[in-house]
């Protein structure tokens, strides 16, 4: 782990404030996997946001702006994380979204293949327009017309810019989350390492 979590209680004022709009934001929308350790410091991508606030400030901005303009169905949502996650081989960012997918009602076996870099067989129409989608942008590939088109008959125009966005920002999070060598819960978090 090359930027250690920050405890709040070691945070100039500026730098609280940043943290605890994440450490709310965090504790609303964000649910069903560890994100704080028992000292309050924010895990996973925060580390790397709050190290360097004068870009994690406006990257955690763009986060907020996914969150509270989101009109995608829960299931694709989770979808496009997931296979971008998987195409960056983002441990943090798999181990969360996994469980977040498992609540917003994707199977578990949708779930292992798309984590694993595969494309499940029985994906909805939505989920399989978002994975499309995320697949070609997560590889850094031009979006082909005809799965763009695809998109915007599922999602809308809008809907499909909201998964292009949501995309590219968790595109984002993978390279903090490789670049900064963030691990997935454990020991660091307080947490038993044994079964």
């Amino acid at each position: 782990m090359r930027t250690p979590p920050i405890p709040p209680a070691d945070m100039d004022p500026d730098l609280r404030e940043l943290h605890d709009d994440m450490a709310a934001g965090v504790a609303k929308h964000l649910k069903g996997f560890v994100s704080t350790r028992a000292d309050g410091a924010l895990v996973g991508p925060f580390p790397a946001l709050l190290r360097f606030p004068h870009f994690g400030g406006p990257a955690w901005d763009y986060t907020k702006a996914l969150i509270h303009h989101s009109t995608l169905p829960k299931p694709a949502h989770e979808v496009a994380i997931l296979v971008t996650g998987a195409a960056f081989n983002s441990r943090y960012e798999l181990y969360a979204h996994e469980r977040v997918a498992d609540g917003a009602g994707l199977s578990p076996n949708k779930i292992a293949t798309i984590a694993a870099g595969g494309r499940p067989a029985d994906l909805t129409e939505e989920e399989a327009a978002a994975y499309d989608v995320a697949a070609a942008l997560a590889a850094g590939r031009q979006l082909p017309e005809s799965t763009y088109r695809r998109a915007v008959r599922t999602f809308g125009e809008e809907g499909t810019g909201e998964l292009v966005y949501l995309v590219g920002g968790y595109c984002l999070v993978s390279v903090l989350l490789n670049a900064f060598d963030m691990s997935v819960p454990g020991r660091e978090e307080g947490l038993p390492t044994d079964p």
